[in-house]
Parts: C-alpha cells; sequence; structure tokens
C-alpha cells in the first residue's frame, strides 16, 4: 500500500513538473542544388548547400513558470552543415579573430537564458542584433538562398556582429503595448582596458556593439527601424540602419526596405540598398519575388538583383522550392548570387537553387 501511495505521489510531483516547466527539441534540415554563372570571369560551379529556404539547425528551448507573472527561459540553438554534417562556426568576442568551433556542433545561432515577466524580457547570451531582423522578416526570401537581399549589400551583414553577437545584454519590451514592440542590446567584446592590436592602436573596445530596434504589427501591416554599431579599430567600425514594412492585402503581402550600411567611418564608405518584395499563396505553396538595387556613395558600384521562387508545402512541415535569381553589376560592383559565383566588375551572376526542407 504504502508503495502504491508513493508512486501516485511520485507521478502527482512528475504531473506539477511538466505543467511548470517544458523543454522542446527542435530543428530545420534543409538541402538544395545550386548552379551558380558569372559572366565577366566565365564559368561555373554546381554545389549541394544547406539552408537555400531555411537555414539548418537543431535547438533545445524551454520556459519555467516562477509564479507571479515570472518566467524563466533558455534557448541554445545550433547551425547544420547537413551537406557535409560538419557544425557551424561561431565567435567568441564579435570581433573578425574570434571565430571557432566551425565543424563541430556549436550553439552559434543562439545561446541564451532569460527572465521574462510583465516588464518585458531580459535575456543574456549570444543573440541575434536588433538590426538583423529587418533584413530577414522583410525580405520573401529570408535573406537565404540565391535570393538574398544581402548579395548586392556591402557586407556587414557578414561581419561579427552582422547577424548575432556574442556576450550580449538584451532587453524587449512587453507584448502588450497594443502593436508596438521594441529591443535594445549591448554586447561586448571583452577586451582589457589597455589592450592594443599588433602596431600599438587602442583596440580595447574592439567588438563592443549596440543596437536597438522598434516597430509596430497590427493586423496585415507590421513597420520597424532599427540602428546598430560596432566598434572595430582596423576599419575604423561599422554601422548598420534600416527601416522595413510590409501589408498583407489577403491575396498577396508586399515588403519594402532599405538599407544603409557604413564601413571605415573616417573614409565614409556607405552601401545604400533598396529592396521590394511580394508573397503570393497560390495552390498549397507560395510564390515568392522581389528586385534589389544597391550603390555606394563616392563609387561606381551599382547592383541590381532580380529573383523569384516558388515553395510547395507537401505538409505542414516538409516543403519542396526551387529559386532563380540574376544580378547585374555596373560600375565596380562584383556582386554575386552567395558566395562562390565566379563574377568580376562589370560581370553578371545567375544562381539557381532546387531543394527540400523539413523541420521539427
Amino acid at each position: 500500500m504504502k508503495k502504491s501511495l508513493v508512486a501516485l505521489a511520485a507521478l502527482a510531483f512528475v504531473g506539477v513538473a511538466s505543467a511548470q516547466s517544458s523543454v522542446t527539441l527542435f530543428g530545420v534540415v534543409d538541402a538544395a542544388y545550386e548552379h551558380l554563372s558569372g559572366s565577366a570571369l566565365p564559368g561555373s560551379v554546381n554545389k549541394l548547400v544547406q539552408g537555400a529556404n531555411s537555414s539548418s539547425r537543431l535547438g533545445f528551448r524551454g520556459t519555467e513558470d516562477l509564479g507571479g507573472g515570472l518566467n524563466a527561459g533558455f534557448w541554445l540553438e545550433g547551425g547544420l552543415n547537413n551537406d557535409s554534417g560538419a557544425g557551424a562556426a561561431t565567435s567568441l568576442n564579435n570581433q573578425p579573430g574570434g571565430s571557432t568551433g566551425g565543424g563541430g556542433l556549436t550553439f552559434n545561432r543562439r545561446s541564451t537564458v532569460s527572465l521574462a515577466g510583465n516588464f518585458g524580457e531580459l535575456r543574456l547570451g549570444r543573440d541575434y542584433t536588433p538590426t538583423f531582423w529587418n533584413k530577414t522578416i522583410f525580405d520573401p526570401f529570408g535573406i537565404v538562398g540565391v535570393g538574398a537581399e544581402t548579395n548586392v549589400s556591402l557586407g556587414v551583414l557578414t561581419t561579427a556582429t552582422g547577424v548575432r553577437a556574442s556576450n550580449s545584454v538584451g532587453y524587449f519590451l512587453p507584448g502588450n503595448l497594443g502593436g508596438f514592440y521594441g529591443q535594445a542590446m549591448y554586447a561586448m567584446g571583452e577586451n582589457s582596458s589597455n589592450s592594443v592590436n599588433g602596431v600599438g592602436q587602442d583596440n580595447s573596445k574592439d567588438g563592443n556593439y549596440f543596437g536597438g530596434r522598434v516597430g509596430y504589427a497590427n493586423g496585415p501591416i507590421n513597420v520597424a527601424i532599427s540602428y546598430g554599431k560596432t566598434k572595430n579599430v582596423a576599419t575604423d567600425g561599422y554601422t548598420d540602419a534600416n527601416i522595413g514594412g510590409s501589408y498583407n492585402f489577403g491575396v498577396a503581402t508586399v515588403m519594402a526596405q532599405y538599407n544603409q550600411e557604413k564601413v571605415n567611418e573616417a573614409l565614409g564608405t556607405t552601401d545604400k540598398t533598396y529592396l521590394l518584395g511580394v508573397n503570393v499563396p497560390v495552390g498549397p505553396g507560395n510564390i515568392v519575388a522581389s528586385y534589389n538595387h544597391a550603390k555606394v556613395t563616392g563609387d561606381t558600384f551599382k547592383a541590381n538583383q532580380y529573383a523569384l521562387g516558388y515553395v510547395y508545402n507537401l505538409s505542414k512541415r516538409t516543403a519542396i522550392y526551387g529559386t532563380y535569381a540574376h544580378i547585374s553589376n555596373s560600375g565596380s560592383a562584383g556582386s554575386f548570387t552567395t558566395n562562390g559565383a565566379p563574377t568580376a566588375a562589370l560581370g553578371s551572376s545567375n544562381g539557381l537553387d532546387i531543394g527540400l526542407r523539413t523541420s521539427f
């Protein structure tokens, strides 16, 4: 009898614990055949790539109800190169020389612990930068694959803090503000106060990042503006500012964004990009298309990208897709559809993705 009571008590305890906390395993596996070609440097390349529709990943997330409206949470998410089985690299200090971990699984995409309540959410660890969100949310291709908006950008997104920042402290507004939302982040490069680089320059602030984003989403409309700045003595720092928006007309969602990236503030190398995109539900899938234009101030750099794709949903979790993109360059521009396309200034570049994606 006592054993039965003990067993019932244990089951009751497990039930209470599971009601107060939860842990979820999740992920995406995405593989695509990719063909790239360029006109200025004749040739082409064929690849099997990951993440041409949605970046491959494996993650764990969980929450615990602390009572009184408070919740604790964690999020551990790592990128996967499922074409080879290798993990993705991460950055230790938000600086070019801080990359580590390529080959084995790292939680490079996100590794945070958080506390949330009526006040909003406080988040600590490696997380997405505020300026990243506008680029991906208001791009019908989600800045992945041959149709990504970032193919014609100056390249701030490829820097250590272009997408995520390590050693960060972030704050998010609560979700009960009538559609208004916001995020602020400060991240540390973790250099000593008397740190200098190999040529005697003070690099104590290298890798320090701060940024913010505010927006409004209600019904069919979503609009947001963001700004971020990273310290780096080698490039005199770089900044990223953007504004984006979308409107769902029912038959189609139209989106637009404007980005301004600046590298080496002393020289004023500034890239401005414009995007117009559309997502149209057709049958069991969606047609997506975009036009991107980029130019660099004080330079002859100009590039235009046209992209068209279709995602066919086999189920709620699995889809097949295809994307074609073309970039035409003028002046000094040598933009290309994803890394690896042979092209050069004045040349053009073409890219094709055909892939399969499943999520869990």
